[in-house]
């Protein structure tokens, strides 16, 4: 089933989210309706607070990439209670991000270009990994999501301000795309 996207100004988006237990009610299911959004949303990663529940829960697929990025064909992954552990400060990056819950707006965020992650894949094994590259910055961006925060939360108040008018049209519900969204009414 396809879920509807929460767009900016959502509470849910800026709870931190709750780890779950393994045995969590219809996990599966939940999971699938996430692939199954995600697709249609043509997005690369959705974090469950994008579709309104405040787990630690999130998919990712950088298949749809592998024509530039050769690397990721067949990248396909589940994150049950992923934490960033730690941050290798060493190297960052700076890149244009976008974000399902935020249409239409695009700015440039810097990260660290490694990260030490833990998770729980989709067939409940454990994972301790230092990852790299663009999957390491996919995964703080979603991994945002999981703590309440958003990559318009990582720019500038300069660049902040100038988008304001755009966050502004969010919050009244001003906005097109071309998937299934929730607004928050204020």
């Amino acid at each position: 089933m396809i879920l509807p996207i929460y767009i900016y100004g959502q509470p849910v988006l800026r709870k931190v989210a709750e780890d779950i237990p393994l045995d969590y009610p219809n996990l599966k299911e939940f999971i699938d309706d996430m692939w199954e959004t995600l697709a249609a949303s043509e997005g690369i990663g959705l974090a469950a607070p994008q579709v309104g529940k405040a787990i630690r829960v999130v998919v990712i697929d950088l298949d749809v990439l592998s024509d530039d990025m050769p690397e990721y064909k067949d990248y396909r992954e589940v994150f049950i209670n992923p934490h960033i552990v730690q941050y290798d400060e060493t190297e960052t990056d700076a890149m244009e991000e976008g974000c399902l819950s935020l249409p239409a707006i695009h700015e440039k965020v810097t990260r660290p270009t490694r990260i030490r992650v833990q998770w729980t894949d989709g067939q409940l094994r454990p994972h301790d990994e230092w990852v790299d590259g663009y999957l390491a910055r996919v995964m703080q961006h979603e991994f945002d999501h999981l703590d309440g925060k958003m990559f318009v939360d990582r720019i500038t108040p300069l660049r902040k301000q100038l988008i304001k008018s755009k966050l502004k049209a969010l919050l009244q519900g001003r906005y097109r795309c071309g998937y299934k969204t929730k607004v928050s009414r204020r």
